[in-house]
């Protein structure tokens, strides 16, 4: 008999053959889903905090002194409550590690990434409040790509990654977060790092808290 000219009832008579039709039906769900519990990110998802400048840790808070220095930038923001903290008497690395940032150079700078897609997701970025890579003064492009090279080499040494992806979106319609202040990402990746979490519950499981990223990192930077 040829499949075009089967009934619609042949499945079930072979099924019926074997006895297979009186099989009970398989459960959808062997077990209750787990929760994964993130509470750190309900500031995040929520803005439950009307009152907090975006870039700016609760550390650093006291930035800006008035409404009118909020830049609307989170890494503008971010930097200006780092400086605005150290010229306030806080110390250097207490201000920097409050805000991530992993590294200072004369025209651009290295911090981890709030929401990383894997431990060790930092960004970088030139000071200077600029959309696009093309726009980069020639001194600041020559700098971000030494601090690529550098970041290669520390994620490297800290995570011994099987690769690394590093790239960057220019727009939102790239897929940029943050697309009024260009910035390179750079992540350790390694095989299967991309698990069922990832694809079926688009939850990302990291194994390591940004503070002790920040202190791994840090140190090869600063050594």
């Amino acid at each position: 008999m040829s499949r075009e000219n089967r009934p619609d009832h042949w499945l079930d008579l072979q099924l019926d053959r074997f006895g297979l039709s009186k099989l009970p039906p398989e459960p959808r769900y062997t077990r209750r889903m787990d929760r994964l519990w993130t509470p750190w990110r309900y500031s995040y998802i929520t803005r439950s905090d009307p009152q907090a400048k975006s870039g700016v840790p609760a550390a650093l808070s006291a930035w800006p002194p008035t409404e009118a220095e909020d830049k609307h930038c989170v890494f503008c923001n971010m930097i200006a409550a780092v400086d605005y903290a150290i010229d306030h008497g806080t110390e250097r690395e207490v201000a920097e590690k409050a805000a991530h940032i992993v590294h200072r150079g004369q025209h651009c700078f290295i911090c981890l990434n709030a929401f990383p897609y894997s431990t060790g997701h930092v960004l970088l970025l030139p000071y200077q409040h600029l959309d696009s890579l093309a726009a980069l003064p020639v001194d600041v492009a020559h700098e971000l790509m030494t601090l690529a090279q550098r970041s290669e080499l520390a994620l490297r040494e800290v995570y011994r990654p099987g690769g690394i992806n590093m790239g960057l979106n220019l727009g939102e319609a790239a897929g940029a977060g943050i697309a009024d202040h260009m910035h390179v990402h750079a992540l350790p990746r390694w095989s299967g790092d991309t698990n069922f979490m990832t694809v079926i519950a688009e939850t990302r499981v990291l194994p390591e808290a940004l503070d002790v990223t920040w202190e791994k990192l840090r140190a090869v930077f600063e050594n």
